[in-house]
């Protein structure tokens, strides 16, 4: 969009002016040196993948990342930094920490809490209103229940 402002004693009455708007995307290049494009996410501004399927109201803080195919659902949130791969799923209402990495086809129940710097492996899936503690690691392929205080559950 072009706007105009009028420069007193130029001797031109309007000059064309661009509006400083921001780009609401970013094109990033992958190992493969294939280029992929993130969206930035309405609610928080964090970097979502095209093919990524992404709640209005989840919350993507910023320099968190969700990749192609990964789903977000309602009234969760992503912190900063983290990183949720390809085709993995967040329940509704989880709550994903800073820095936190959740693996490739991983899925986290809704309510669960999932907490700084943890790893969630691949294809590992994370009970509903489960609580995972900082620093954890959950292996790939685990699947593990808790209850509210963190302690784990029998399978």
């Amino acid at each position: 969009m072009i706007s105009y402002r009028v420069i007193p004693n130029s001797g031109v009455e309007w000059m064309p002016q661009e509006d400083t708007v921001g780009k609401n995307y970013v094109d990033i290049e992958n190992d493969q040196g294939e280029t992929l494009r993130y969206r930035k996410h309405a609610n928080g501004r964090g970097l979502i993948a095209h093919g990524a399927k992404v709640h209005p109201s989840a919350v993507v803080e910023a320099g968190a990342y969700v990749e192609p195919g990964a789903q977000i659902a309602a009234g969760a949130h992503i912190g900063r930094g983290a990183w949720v791969e390809q085709d993995a799923v967040v329940g509704q209402g989880a709550e994903i920490a800073p820095h936190a990495h959740i693996g490739p086809h991983a899925s986290i129940g809704a309510r669960a809490k999932i907490g700084v710097r943890t790893h969630v492996g691949d294809h590992a899936v994370v009970a509903v209103g489960s609580l995972i503690g900082d620093d954890e690691t959950v292996a790939d392929g685990e699947r593990i229940a808790t209850d509210r205080r963190g302690l784990r559950l029998a399978a």
